[in-house]
């Protein structure tokens, strides 16, 4: 059994007095998620985390370490797969899609999300982050 570790984090910005959440639609597979990526080397989960939301989305953010969910899933047989998901507060808003990994990017309003996202643990992660959002503004 091979076992992979991934981060990432739902990055969200304040917008005309609406919560956004930052997605992403993956070119490979064409779903859409949230910023994350492959653990390189010695990183800690939030320097892979804040790594790969730069590299995917050109974002700064500001990462809640204290928000920290775990999905455990297989992508293909014989692999075990854990991502990581922190909560990350967008401090720069326009985005960059890193050509190779992202089809598109766009920012959407929280209660609009899970009707976009393709995945049932991503709408759930939605749902935990919308209170600690709430009360963070």
């Amino acid at each position: 059994m091979q076992y992979e570790k991934s981060c990432g984090a739902i990055v969200y910005r304040k917008f005309h007095g609406n919560v956004e959440l930052l997605l992403i639609k993956n070119a490979n597979g064409g779903h859409w998620s949230f910023p994350k990526g492959h653990v390189e080397h010695d990183e800690t989960e939030e320097e892979t985390a804040l790594r790969e939301i730069k590299e995917e989305t050109g974002i700064d953010v500001i990462l809640d370490a204290n928000f920290r969910q775990a999905i455990t899933y297989a992508p293909k047989k014989d692999i075990t797969k854990d991502v990581i998901y922190f909560l990350a507060r967008a401090t720069s808003y326009d985005y960059t899609p890193q050509e190779e990994e992202i089809a598109q990017i766009k920012w959407v309003e929280i209660n609009h999300a899970n009707s976009i996202l393709s995945y049932d643990n991503d709408r759930q992660l939605v749902t935990k982050a919308k209170g600690i959002i709430k009360d963070s503004y």
